[in-house]
């Protein structure tokens, strides 16, 4: 896993996005949900970097979602919205949230499998050029938890999942770690103090099983931006 200081993650973002639509023609991005992106997202969309993407040939996609109303504050979708999505010149057509609008988490989650699989015809998994990931207290991302069930599927692109008590909402919907690792590379962003000891954890090998953020082996790099720099 390689290193990076917090601050570069926006112009990491903006330079693959450049070169995933020049290699491929269009970039597919997985974003990352709780309180700590919101300033590489604002960043991101900022009059200096905003300008460098090519935003008519960027997908959007979420890594998980809580299964509350878009405008709840709450809402992954809600947060990308208003620190990204709704400043930057991005087709409405090339935005993809979830449906946290179903009934249930798991009729939400394959409905959005069934949108990926619409988007990736024919794909034994989606190919998404770069996921961002954050990283909690307890060494989950996205909305796999430690021991959970999600943690061990292994056919389904996106599951339901139950958030600890602690962490509420806990009705989620969630990326599967089979559709993250098809990816061609994870970023991690990791802020604060709060979230040293569990990076520690991270890093340190042989908890594979314990830690779910362990799990994450995309087909290509493994990138992890912070501001906790030994």
């Amino acid at each position: 896993m390689e290193l990076r200081p917090f601050a570069q993650a926006a112009t990491y973002i903006a330079g693959e996005a450049r070169r995933g639509v020049r290699e491929r023609g269009f970039f597919n991005l997985v974003l990352a949900g709780g309180a700590t992106p919101r300033g590489v997202y604002e960043r991101l969309a900022s009059l200096e970097l905003r300008a460098q993407v090519p935003w008519e040939r960027v997908r959007v996609f979420w890594g998980d979602e809580r299964l509350v109303p878009r405008d709840h504050p709450a809402s992954n979708y809600r947060m990308a919205r208003e620190a990204l999505l709704g400043r930057v010149p991005l087709s409405e057509q090339n935005v993809f949230p979830f449906p946290a609008d179903a009934p249930t988490a798991d009729e939400a989650a394959r409905k959005y499998e069934g949108t990926l699989r619409e988007l990736f015809p024919g794909a034994v998994l989606p190919a998404f050029d770069l996921v961002l990931l954050g990283i909690g207290a307890d060494g989950h991302t996205a909305s796999l938890f430690p021991g959970g069930p999600e943690c061990e599927e292994r056919t389904r692109w996106c599951v339901a999942s139950l958030a600890p008590p602690e962490s509420p909402p806990r009705e989620r919907v969630t990326l599967t770690l089979p559709a993250l690792n098809a990816a061609r590379t994870a970023a991690f962003l990791v802020a604060g103090e709060d979230k040293r000891s569990v990076l520690t954890a991270v890093l340190r090998p042989g908890l594979e099983a314990e830690l779910p953020a362990r799990r994450v082996h995309p087909t290509g790099a493994v990138l992890l931006f912070t501001d906790l720099l030994p």
